[in-house]
């Protein structure tokens, strides 16, 4: 579906990003563990995806002809859940059961226990192999859904993720759309630092990607890159997104220390005011 875009749409959703930030620290607070800064590079994404862009029915999780979203960073998954929550897949209620034992909300998401989850991540690496791997599906079934991931930029690491980049091409995937977050942090510190994969986009158009740079927290510039992307049916699209990790709250933006963690009840109220804005 072609995303709209006017100013009552831009400001819905950042004032639902808004929201979905304060669900993420005070659920990553409540668990006592988590993954703060990572979840909170990707909102604006999963923001324009969830409540704007893709077909899907909350109260059919399993439609057929829903499109699909992979998280193939997964352990940015409060981001999601909270997104999912909000969207309708479950109650807002679930959120504070992140992490516990029995929760249908674990550390990364499962398939098999969360409604409105595509495919269950763990091992850094895989998101896009299976996006493909859904998207030819798709082909074969006759059916015209999209077929969004979400990878990090140190999960371009893995081999396996190239090794699906150069598929897809192969196969003409035109409907499978990949965001990088590139927030230039790993856990174990700078990207350009550990792997020196930089830049980033000249590796993905000698692939024969449709590539394209954004930055990855303005809305607008989200939508008009998916409506490009979606144009694109002879070949896949990867949307480079710039982001800062710990986006929103001022200790943590940049600071790869809050890569995971969990905040204090006086970080999260500090939190909770730099947020400001809409309740929940």
């Amino acid at each position: 579906m072609t995303p709209t875009i006017t100013p009552e749409v831009i400001e819905r959703l950042t004032d639902t990003a808004r929201l979905l930030r304060r669900d993420v620290v005070t659920m990553i607070h409540l668990a006592g563990d988590g993954h703060p800064a990572p979840s909170l590079s990707v909102v604006e994404i999963i923001t324009a995806l969830y409540f704007q862009v893709m077909r899907i029915d909350p109260a059919r999780s399993h439609w057929e002809d829903r499109d699909r979203f992979i998280l193939s960073k997964g352990h940015a998954c409060p981001t999601l859940y909270a997104a999912l929550a909000r969207r309708g897949y479950f109650s807002p209620d679930a959120l504070p059961t992140l992490r516990h034992i029995n929760s249908i909300l674990q550390g990364h998401p499962d398939m098999k226990k969360t409604p409105g989850i595509d495919s269950t991540a763990g091992s850094l690496g895989n998101g896009i192999s299976i996006g493909l791997g859904m998207a030819l599906a798709g082909r074969l079934q006759g059916k015209e859904y999209f077929t969004y991931i979400i990878t990090g930029d140190g999960e371009l690491n893995e081999g396996v993720a190239w090794e699906a980049l150069m598929a897809a091409k192969h196969h003409h995937a035109g409907r499978l759309i990949v965001f990088v977050d590139n927030n230039g942090y790993q856990s174990g510190g700078k990207i350009a630092e550990i792997s020196g994969i930089m830049p980033l986009s000249p590796k993905f158009e000698s692939f024969g990607w449709h590539c394209q740079e954004i930055d990855g927290h303005d809305i607008e510039a989200i939508l008009k890159a998916v409506a490009a992307a979606q144009a694109e049916l002879e070949r896949p699209s990867i949307i480079v997104a710039r982001t800062t990790k710990g986006k929103g709250i001022p200790f943590m933006e940049g600071n790869n220390a809050w890569h995971k963690g969990a905040l204090s009840k006086e970080q999260l109220q500090e939190a909770l005011i730099a947020l400001g804005g809409i309740e929940s």
